[in-house]
């Protein structure tokens, strides 16, 4: 008697695969003597490219086609590429912000979180939208949910900068989103959803 063949399912597969490039790359990062020293297409340079690349396209890939999120996967793939890439390769800044020779550091950094961080929290806020508004043209409303997720992006990005000028403090920081709440708030009273 036969078994039935089992086939596994393509998501299993890029999830496995996802992993492992994580895997990879964290594991280059924390013990694999990255440094800006190294020639720039060197085996361990390249190893790393490669590892950090394939694991934001495996991530982003599947969860932009699944829950039809257009342009989840080339931010979530440059946010995380640049984040990855400035903590391997780019001198940490000695300075703050707007120390002139740290600025382009801070700019990297800080753009990366907000794109990392946008593309992160995306998925989750279209879940919530989902379950969370009753009406049907809110809950699926596209525009809504990458406003949102931009705005908690600038809020992590503005908290960043907040610790490079040297002002992170728990008042600025309930302020600061205190801010972005009301404004989403006034957004979400305003907008029609399309």
């Amino acid at each position: 008697m036969e078994r039935p063949r089992t086939e596994i399912p393509l998501s299993l597969i890029a999830a496995l695969a996802a992993g492992l490039c994580w895997a990879g790359a964290l594991s280059l990062l924390a013990l694999g003597g990255l440094s800006p020293e190294l020639p720039l297409f060197s085996e361990l340079r390249l190893l790393y490219y490669g590892l950090v690349l394939g694991a934001a396209i495996l991530t982003f890939t599947p969860i932009e086609w699944s829950m039809r999120l257009k342009g989840l996967a080339v931010e979530g793939g440059v946010g995380v590429t640049m984040l990855l890439y400035a903590l391997a390769f780019v001198p940490p800044p000695t300075e703050w912000l707007l120390s002139p020779p740290d600025m382009p550091v801070y700019t990297l950094l800080i753009g990366a979180i907000f794109l990392c961080s946008a593309a992160i929290i995306r998925p989750i806020l279209y879940a919530l939208g989902r379950r969370m508004f009753t009406d049907r043209v809110r809950a699926f409303d596209q525009r809504r949910v990458r406003r949102q997720s931009y705005e908690c992006g600038l809020l992590l990005a503005a908290l960043a900068a907040l610790a490079a000028l040297r002002s992170f403090t728990w008042g600025n920081v309930l302020l600061l989103t205190l801010a972005f709440t009301m404004a989403e708030l006034l957004f979400l009273a305003r907008v029609q959803a399309e």
